[in-house]
């Protein structure tokens, strides 16, 4: 079994998404159906990165990495405003 870390684009806003799962094909049609509460709003959306791990622990942290990544440069870009 794999897990995926993945990048959604949302098609409407622009805006970015990092999610893991260990089933990449059915979330990213609950993100398209509006079925998670993060991201009915953005959809509809489009994958634009995914890796895949042997390891759920490893999937995790490298989810948590790209989050922090994502959330210091909206930091940066606000601050630079």
């Amino acid at each position: 079994m794999f897990f995926y870390v993945y990048v959604l684009q949302s098609i409407k806003t622009k805006e970015l998404y990092i999610g893991y799962t260990n089933d990449l094909h059915r979330r990213f049609k609950e993100h398209n159906h509006k079925s998670n509460f993060s991201t009915k709003s953005g959809a509809p959306w489009k994958l634009i990165f995914y890796e895949a791990y042997l390891s759920e622990v490893d999937a995790k942290r490298r989810e948590k990495y790209y989050n922090r990544l994502l959330h210091s440069c909206n930091s940066a870009e606000l601050n630079k405003n």
